[in-house]
């Protein structure tokens, strides 16, 4: 891990011990400690299994719709949800696995990773950020996005 991705965890970590998170606040942190564009946090409706939208940052605002709940095993973030692990493109644009949806082209981003939040095997959401660049995950990356990602599960399971 660099020294910028070592003080976002740690700043997001210090985040996360407030009563009420900003998650807004932090996504934006995790995205600019990953030298992302792009982000969004889908927080997992264990009443309906649906993935609701929680915050988002460069998200063509026509796309939101489509981005507000996703079901388990659709898009990249969907597919994360269902495997609980990160899923990853290299090039979102040039895809053509069939994982990324249609519209998320729109969004213009290249690299791009989902990651499950999860607690002790459960699932409680997922986050996702994006390059404008192509570009492969490191597997500490992945990591870090995974820790953070229970991290922020530790704090929705309280609720």
């Amino acid at each position: 891990m660099d020294h910028k991705e070592g003080s976002t965890l740690a700043t997001v970590f210090e985040k996360l011990k407030q009563p009420e998170p900003n998650w807004q606040q932090l996504l934006e942190d995790i995205i600019s400690g990953f030298d992302c564009t792009t982000g969004t946090i889908h927080f997992l409706d264990q009443d309906t299994s649906l993935l609701q939208l929680q915050a988002h940052k460069g998200i063509p605002p026509f796309l939101i719709p489509k981005l507000s709940t996703i079901p388990i095993g659709k898009g990249m973030a969907g597919i994360a949800a269902e495997r609980k692990e990160a899923v990853e493109m290299c090039n979102l644009q040039t895809d053509s696995s069939g994982v990324a949806r249609p519209a998320a082209k729109e969004t213009k981003v290249e690299g791009s990773i989902a990651a499950p939040m999860l607690l002790d095997g459960k699932l409680y959401g997922t986050l996702g950020i994006a390059k404008p660049v192509p570009y492969d995950f490191t597997e500490e990356e992945r990591n870090d996005l995974l820790k953070i990602g229970e991290e922020m599960s530790r704090v929705l399971a309280t609720r």
